[in-house]
């Protein structure tokens, strides 16, 4: 069944990521007490949309040696074995299977790859919007979320604290902002 839903400005087409004005971002629980946050500088998002929202698609990956906490020392350990490998897994990866409307948005369906696991990861999307830019372009605006298990994916370090609980939490908050440029 086709559902008609009225987006705004709606356009149909290829849509590549603007990186000046997008992020792809997360956060994770450190020592049990607060959130360490970080981002990737390197990626490429792909996001068609179709005539019909519900069959668009999106296909992204993530160099992991991109990796940008704030703090050189922790980048280096979260690139090396102990979690990403990224020398022997350089990229993760989401491709969409479907998208879905729900009552507060939208959700991408789709598969995560990292450190050589694919999982199934669906992302809550909120649509920010369509319109012209200043350059003779036009741009597309999208807010996505997701939590996964670093554990499901194979990144199982575990470092007990003293008091209980570990250094670094399991639970992984997904955070992406993205802004896409219409290709011509």
């Amino acid at each position: 069944m086709t559902v008609a839903v009225a987006i705004p400005n709606y356009l149909t087409g290829t849509w590549k990521v603007d990186p000046a004005h997008s992020e792809v971002g997360f956060s994770v629980r450190h020592l049990m007490l607060s959130k360490v946050r970080g981002r990737f500088t390197t990626y490429d998002v792909t996001i068609v949309t179709a005539a019909d929202p519900l069959e668009s698609s999106v296909e992204a990956r993530i160099d992991l040696a991109s990796v940008d906490t704030g703090n050189e020392m922790r980048d280096d350990h979260l690139r090396s074995a102990d979690y990403f490998e990224a020398e022997r897994f350089p990229a993760m990866t989401y491709r969409s299977s479907g998208v879905r409307r729900t009552a507060d948005g939208w959700i991408v369906d789709g598969e995560l790859t990292v450190h050589g696991v694919t999982r199934r990861v669906p992302l809550e999307v909120e649509v920010g919007g369509f319109g012209p830019d200043p350059f003779g372009g036009y741009r597309a605006g999208f807010s996505a979320s997701a939590q996964i298990s670093r554990r499901e994916f194979g990144i199982d370090l575990d470092v007990p604290l003293d008091g209980g609980g570990v250094a670094v939490g399991d639970k992984v908050s997904i955070n992406l902002e993205i802004q896409a440029v219409l290709e011509k």
